[in-house]
């Protein structure tokens, strides 16, 4: 009896953070915050931070659950990433997003190391802050209704980011690796098994993806396939320990070149996204400790405030280097501001190479990460209403609503 009166609250709680889902949404629009943080503060209150009342499967981040959703972003920013869009601005997505993480990991390092944090961490802490929050900038995006080129450029940006970012936090723990005497063999070894495993296990699936979906109802895949694609993607991930991220992406970028058959291959991700992503940042929410902020201290301070300058000059530079204005390249680096799990996991890496610098790493890294995913979707916003809607065919408008 005691378990049926469990399951049916667990069943009662969903259902109301579905509906308070809802106004959260209707608030978001009003007070112009993205719903991204208040379903991240309604986590934080309902769970163990405030009220404590959430079931227990939803108070603390799950591996898997937290694989599927965001194997889904991945797949639709795979999807953004359509030859009409990289031959559009393909040079503009590349030079910004490489300039963005050589900029932060070179910014952040030498502010950390002037400032005089050993080279171990400040070297760990350059290579993390490479990394994005691709789900909660995709839902901004999606919730702000933006489809010119300023949004498409982004789309395009963050999709990719995270495979630049692997690729340079594996060279810093390289490099932090040989000043310390640690084998830097094995860190550039994971870092390859991690990225290199993840794009071709992308290929892999999102080749026969592309050719088999989409075959029984003509024009799209049908809402199993879809699934399906995605669930494969996700738990072959993690079973070879391998990227999802960058697996999800891969994939989602074959099937939306290569699948010339499909109208529109990921409607029916589109359709199911919300709940899966819901859960997903209110999980996150409820598992924030708000305590560690205590502990961020000097360097951590120093952390946010070099890696939110990075984002800015990474982006100007980038812009330059593509053509663009100044300000859009700017705007573009403070929307890339978010910053979430990719971190942590680059974190927990960090620590098992060098558990003597690991408190130090973990403690700055946590909690940067719990500042940047309540603020960073309101920067990514900001930057999204500086900027005009511009389409393909050069029209500006301003975005209504």
């Amino acid at each position: 009896m005691e378990a049926d009166i469990t399951l049916a609250q667990a069943i009662i709680v969903l259902g109301v953070m579905f509906l308070a889902a809802l106004a959260l949404d209707a608030i978001g629009h009003i007070v112009h915050i993205p719903r991204v943080t208040l379903l991240m503060l309604l986590g934080a209150v309902l769970g163990p931070p405030v009220l404590d009342v959430l079931p227990a499967f939803l108070s603390g981040t799950h591996d898997a659950y937290a694989a599927i959703a965001l194997t889904m972003v991945a797949f639709l920013l795979g999807g953004s990433l359509e030859r009409r869009t990289l031959a559009a601005h393909g040079n503009e997505i590349l030079g910004i997003s490489i300039c963005v993480v050589l900029v932060s990991v070179g910014l952040v390092a030498a502010v950390l190391l002037l400032a005089g944090m050993h080279v171990v961490p400040a070297l760990a802490l350059a290579g993390i802050s490479a990394a994005t929050a691709p789900a909660a900038m995709h839902d901004v995006i999606k919730q702000s209704g933006r489809h010119g080129r300023f949004a498409s450029n982004l789309l395009g940006i963050v999709a990719i980011d995270d495979a630049w970012g692997l690729i340079a936090f594996s060279l810093a723990l390289m490099v932090a690796g040989a000043l310390a005497g640690h084998g830097a063999a094995e860190a550039v070894a994971e870092g390859i098994w991690e990225a290199g495993g993840g794009i071709v296990l992308g290929v892999a699936l999102g080749v026969p993806a592309a050719f088999l979906t989409g075959r029984l109802k003509r024009g799209e895949p049908s809402l199993l396939e879809a699934l399906g694609v995605v669930l494969v993607c996700a738990g072959t991930a993690l079973y070879f320990n391998v990227s999802y991220l960058l697996a999800g992406m891969v994939a989602g970028a074959i099937v939306v070149n290569l699948a010339k058959h499909h109208s529109y291959p990921f409607h029916e991700i589109e359709r199911i996204e919300w709940p899966f992503i819901l859960l997903f940042f209110i999980m996150a929410g409820a598992s924030l400790d708000v305590s560690l902020l205590q502990g961020i201290g000097f360097f951590g301070a120093l952390y946010i405030g070099a890696r939110i300058l990075a984002r800015i000059v990474g982006g100007w530079l980038g812009a330059r280097i593509a053509g663009l204005s100044s300000y859009e390249g700017i705007m573009t680096g403070i929307a890339l501001t978010p910053q979430a799990g990719v971190a942590i996991g680059m974190a927990l890496v960090a620590t098992e190479r060098f558990p003597e610098y690991g408190p130090q790493i973990l403690a700055i890294t946590i909690a940067s990460t719990i500042i940047f995913e309540i603020i960073g979707p309101l920067f990514t916003q900001f930057a999204l209403n500086q900027i005009p809607d511009v389409s393909e065919d050069g029209d500006s408008r301003q975005k209504t609503g």
